[in-house]
């Protein structure tokens, strides 16, 4: 964590929860507060530590000073700093903050200019910034449950994605937009349809509008991963379905009634396509005997 001094608003009581992750190149930090001012300077800056920190506003209103400027930040809206340079960000309200560290080195190799990027703010409707919002906030839910090799891909298309944001070289912004604005969009599909996949009115068209992209570069996100949309829905079904028929919980259900329930509108499709995926069928996989 970087070191800073915290100041609540005088007058008013104080309010705050923050959570972090810390994962190789890369530290994440989500913050909610009441109004406060955070200030690195001083003795703080003889630690070294020059990473640059994208600061994105979520929500509330907040203002940024640094180098002598200083920006207002509305909702979604951010700004690049330095770990080396005095810094203050000050909440006027309350809400909430989104913070990424990265070694300045990740960067420098592709941004040209870095130093002319920090303090220059970052509109709130940037796709790559968007993404990045939705793509750490799903490393933070789900962080425990990743392996270490999926997490350090992670972390890649989450640099990528900063890369973007801010501005890459001409040279790199084909190589990070390939790796990390389509690695992030296939793994926010993949998560709107293991959410929705109980549902059977979900189609590759609902996938696309969640990511305001058409179907057909959704239909190419999958082609890409070596599948297809339909392949990845029937998968996340039968899974479910598995998973619901060796549940005792679920011991009475009917067959029937679990294969409607994770989205299957045909009891003789879901039969085959159980067998096929598991080679049992599922009254094998139950245990039933009659």
């Amino acid at each position: 964590m970087l070191r800073v001094d915290l100041e609540p608003a005088r007058g008013m009581a104080f309010e705050a929860q923050m959570a972090s992750m810390t994962l190789p190149g890369l530290q994440l930090m989500e913050a909610s507060a009441s109004p406060m001012s955070l200030t690195r300077g001083g003795e703080y800056l003889a630690d070294g530590n020059d990473d640059v920190i994208l600061a994105i506003n979520r929500s509330g209103s907040a203002v940024v000073s640094s180098r002598g400027q200083q920006q207002s930040l509305r909702p979604h809206e951010a700004v690049l700093l330095s770990g080396a340079e005095a810094a203050s960000f000050q909440r006027t309200t309350l809400g909430r903050s989104f913070t990424l560290r990265m070694p300045r080195a990740i960067l420098e190799s592709a941004v040209p200019g870095l130093d002319d990027r920090l303090m220059q703010p970052i509109a709130g409707d940037r796709d790559a910034l968007k993404l990045l919002g939705c793509y750490t906030g799903w490393i933070f839910s789900a962080g425990a449950s990743i392996d270490s090799h999926l997490l350090n891909l992670s972390v890649r298309h989450v640099q990528d994605l900063l890369m973007l944001a801010i501005g890459p070289s001409a040279d790199f912004a084909e190589t990070a937009r390939t790796r990390g604005l389509r690695a992030a969009r296939l793994k926010l599909a993949k998560s709107y349809i293991v959410a929705h996949s109980d549902r059977r009115d979900v189609s590759i068209a609902s996938v696309a509008a969640s990511l305001n992209v058409t179907p057909r570069y959704v239909q190419r996100l999958f082609e890409a991963a070596g599948t297809t949309f339909s392949e990845f829905l029937i998968g996340q079904r039968l899974a479910r379905a598995y998973r619901l028929l060796r549940d005792p919980n679920y011991s009475r259900a009917a067959i029937s009634t679990i294969a409607y329930d994770v989205g299957f509108g045909d009891l003789s499709y879901f039969n085959r396509r159980f067998r096929r995926l598991y080679g049992f069928t599922p009254r094998d996989v139950r245990g039933d005997k009659g």
